[in-house]
């Protein structure tokens, strides 16, 4: 968008669907230069940490947003003067307002990572601001204000400003939006504004209210809050949406998980033979390498696991390619990133990919594209000790992968008890999807194959 010679950047749709982020860290400051393709901030999004890069040339002007805030998706960022206005920038931006001077803390630049750009497509949403903590003392006086101009109310024929959730929140309240009083930045209703006018609607008892509505002030922690015994952690981003996703799959997709013991001591041999190999040179080559070739060549024997439920169409989808997700523990929270068309990858080509997605992963620069898609899921919990588990569905998938500690037992082999390399499976399937037969089956064939890995050759 161009206003005169100052462009404003607008937060993108970084992943397909997301309506927020929050802004991270900030890398520019009012006054910097910035160069076409230069990251500006790193934002954090329900899936994954993503640095955005600025599509022009120019100096920068203004951040609109601190660091922390959440921001609607179509919502500008950040103005860079372009042109003739760019010589004016600096001078403009000599005496920020004292509030901006708190808000604005210089941050060191960082080396640049981004895996995804930013969204040229147009936005259908209006630009606007998030809604934030009112101001005590500047609240009552926007609120004087805008009851002033508009008769408590927007004007007529004229839709009252409000974020999705609050508009949520008062149609369950039976609010109607338009009586409300907003106290938020540029007229915005606010959750507080909404509750205030639902206490006024019960409480017609009490003395009229006076013009300048103070907004109820956001709840206080608990009473029994004890800052020295008990941390509270504010739920948002990859944890928040990983939470939404567990129990909407938890009550959606009914459950059903089968077990099985395996003696892996020849997939274990064949692990140490593949590090030797030149051909893996370079490449990571462990177990899980192994598990996930071999659940490739059990869907490739039973395809129709690898599906998905379309309830909207009442259709089961059964997908000709598997975009075999990994669980991957992180700083922010669990996430599933998934290797694309792992079905088609050979051995080497699959163990370079693992490597490179735990290493992304790792790093936290897993990109939102990366977790989109995913066919089935494998979680290995061994590596934290752990025998098995029963896994909860990613949504969309019917069927998902527990791979349990991998520890030296008492097994008869040949007829004789001798110390072993065991393991214990566990896959949990969608029962609308795949029912008892074919369950078994799948769990069956990864077993078999990590008993005798040399059915990899025979049956891939």
């Amino acid at each position: 968008m161009t206003e005169g010679s100052v462009r404003e950047f607008k937060m993108p749709d970084v992943g397909e669907g997301l309506t927020e982020a929050e802004i991270l860290k900030w890398y520019v400051q009012p006054g910097d230069t910035v160069t076409d393709g230069q990251v500006v901030c790193e934002v954090e999004t329900a899936k994954a940490a993503v640095e955005l890069p600025i599509p022009y040339d120019g100096v920068v002007r203004e951040l609109h947003f601190p660091e922390g805030t959440t921001v609607d998706v179509g919502t500008s960022i950040i103005a860079v003067a372009v042109g003739g206005a760019a010589a004016e920038a600096p001078a403009q931006e000599a005496a920020p307002a004292p509030a901006e001077a708190e808000e604005k803390k210089p941050e060191g630049r960082q080396p640049v990572l981004v895996g995804y750009g930013v969204s040229t497509s147009a936005t259908r949403r209006r630009p606007r601001k998030v809604t934030q903590t009112p101001d005590p003392q500047a609240a009552p006086a926007a609120a004087a204000i805008q009851a002033e101009m508009n008769g408590h109310g927007p004007a007529p024929g004229e839709r009252p400003l409000a974020k999705p959730p609050v508009r949520k929140l008062a149609k369950d309240l039976g609010v109607d939006l338009a009586t409300v009083v907003p106290s938020g930045p540029d007229g915005v209703i606010t959750r507080e504004d909404v509750h205030a006018a639902v206490a006024s609607d019960r409480a017609p008892e009490q003395p009229a209210a006076p013009a300048a509505v103070t907004p109820a002030p956001a709840p206080a922690a608990p009473a029994s809050y004890d800052t020295a015994r008990e941390t509270r952690v504010p739920v948002k981003g990859v944890r928040k949406a990983t939470a939404a996703a567990m129990v909407g799959s938890a009550f959606t997709a009914p459950h059903v998980t089968e077990f099985v013991t395996v003696d892996v001591t020849r997939t274990m041999k064949l692990v140490e033979e593949l590090k030797q190999d030149k051909e893996f040179a370079g490449l990571r080559v462990n177990p899980l390498l192994l598990i996930a070739k071999a659940l490739l060549v059990a869907i490739r024997r039973n395809p129709d696991v690898n599906a998905s439920w379309d309830e909207a169409a009442q259709e089961i989808v059964v997908k000709h390619y598997v975009n075999l997700g990994i669980a991957a523990a992180t700083p922010r929270g669990l996430i599933v990133p998934n290797i694309k068309d792992a079905h088609a990858q050979t051995l080497p080509q699959l163990a370079g990919s693992l490597g490179e997605l735990v290493s992304t992963a790792r790093e936290g620069k897993t990109s939102p594209a990366a977790m989109q898609g995913g066919t089935v899921t494998i979680t290995n919990v061994g590596v934290f000790g752990v025998d098995t588990g029963t896994p909860i569905l990613n949504p969309g998938e019917s069927a998902i992968l527990a791979v349990g500690a991998i520890k030296l037992q008492p097994w008869v082999h040949k007829g004789k008890v001798k110390p072993r390399q065991v393991t214990t499976l566990a896959l949990s399937f969608d029962h609308r999807l795949v029912d008892g037969e074919l369950g078994s089956k799948v769990l069956a064939d990864v077993a078999a194959v990590l008993e005798q890995p040399k059915r990899l050759m025979t049956w891939a």
